[in-house]
């Protein structure tokens, strides 16, 4: 009989080892689905020459993705069975740091690592592969300013959550997972008020749509569904990618739309419309409180599950840790929690598919006519170079997104 140890280590290498197995298995069904066949659907809006763009794009990507995966298994692994762990513990403890310093000094020192390794392949995927298919409009000074800008975020406002988590689980007893769940959701509801006012416009231009038709449109539309909004932004993406998406960010009266300049450029006022009458579907059929709340009762498991488990002595056996510590348990159980969180998010991406299902048949039915949307999800689609023919397998795993063919069915029939 395998002792706990071997158990729990046996348990995060099938995690580690299986999860990539199954997202190579899926990669390669959806490869191997390709077709030289164009959909009947999108022969008004593809030509044969951009097709086989749109798939060699993907065959690319996958390629790619699997190499990326298959080294930051490997490293994982390296790492991990050469004593990483402990040596970078026995590094931050030779500092004689108290409270919850050694805490955020050891993962702020995984985090880096995990920023090396990633930065080569971040480098290639913008300036080869993004490049090459005439997305990338990033140049390196934008890129190293983007890269700067990303980790002092990551600092304060990951800086502000460890610690308080920390903080909560190194001192607070039995309940520390109920104060750190209730200072999650306060978290999460107040980076939903300042990620529009604050943390875009570090990355992005925001503009005020200008007076016209299309603003008057929009506002219109949103007037006729008693949709408050505080304002529309164009957002400059154009000088980091010729890839085209809206969205809203921002909650309550802080809720704003943002139109990439790219969108605009390729879409008619019409197809716009109907783009956001999608989106302000979400929030007429409550999908976005809904999607919160699953995601604070998500945040609750996760830290009951964690208190459980994080000064288990076995967990630090199996990770060659000579001392139990609640830093390094955080980013043990991170790993040990992976196949539920693979379970969850299929699941939550079976609602999510649902959903926008329900926010398209909203936009036909408040405009009347579902067209538009029809026009725009294939203008998109063509634009970004989507798989129009995903493999199912592939879709169950990793689309919260119905594929495009099937929402045009929906569209349609509905």
């Amino acid at each position: 009989m395998p002792n706990e140890e071997q158990l729990i280590t046996f348990v995060i290498l099938a995690t580690l080892i299986g999860s990539y197995l199954i997202n190579s298995l899926a990669d390669l069904l959806n490869t191997r689905k390709l077709s030289k066949h164009l959909p009947d659907e999108f022969k008004d809006c593809y030509d044969s020459k951009k097709y086989a763009e749109s798939q060699n794009y993907l065959k690319t990507t996958t390629k790619f993705g699997f190499i990326t995966s298959s080294i930051n298994l490997f490293l994982i692994l390296i790492f991990w069975f050469s004593g990483g762990f402990q040596y970078v513990d026995g590094f931050v403890r030779s500092f004689n740091l108290t409270a919850i310093f050694p805490g955020l000094v050891y993962i702020g020192i995984l985090f880096c690592f995990k920023l090396l390794v990633d930065l080569p392949f971040n480098i290639y995927s913008t300036f080869v592969i993004e490049e090459k298919f005439g997305f990338n409009k990033t140049t390196p000074k934008l890129f190293i300013i983007d890269l700067l800008k990303s980790i002092a975020v990551s600092c304060v406002f990951g800086g502000i959550l460890l610690s308080s988590i920390l903080g909560f689980l190194e001192f607070t007893g039995n309940y520390a997972w109920i104060l750190c769940w209730i200072f999650g959701i306060l978290f999460l509801i107040v980076v939903q008020y300042i990620v529009p006012v604050l943390i875009l416009p570090l990355f992005n231009k925001l503009s005020p749509l200008e007076n016209g038709s299309l603003k008057e449109a929009i506002t219109n539309y949103a007037h006729s569904i008693n949709f408050s909004i505080s304002n529309i932004f164009v957002m400059d993406n154009s000088k980091r990618s010729n890839k085209s998406n809206a969205f809203f960010t921002g909650f309550g009266k802080n809720k704003r739309i943002i139109l990439f300049d790219t969108l605009i450029k390729n879409q008619t006022k019409e197809e716009l419309v109907a783009i956001l009458a999608h989106e302000m579907g979400h929030f007429k059929k409550n999908h976005i409180i809904k999607r919160m709340a699953l995601g604070i009762l998500q945040m609750g498991f996760i830290f009951f599950l964690l208190s459980i488990v994080i000064s288990h002595d076995g967990l630090f056996k199996a990770f060659f840790m000579e001392k139990v510590s609640i830093y390094a348990g955080l980013v043990f159980f991170g790993m040990l929690y992976s196949p539920i969180d693979l379970f969850i998010s299929i699941i939550l991406q079976i609602f999510s598919r649902k959903d926008e299902y329900e926010a398209d048949r909203f936009a036909k039915e408040t405009l009347k006519d579902g067209e538009p949307l029809i026009r725009a999800l294939k203008k998109l689609s063509v634009h970004n170079l989507s798989n129009l023919t995903p493999h199912p397998f592939y879709v169950f795993l990793n689309y919260s997104h119905p594929p495009l063919c099937e929402r045009i069915d929906a569209l349609k029939s509905n």
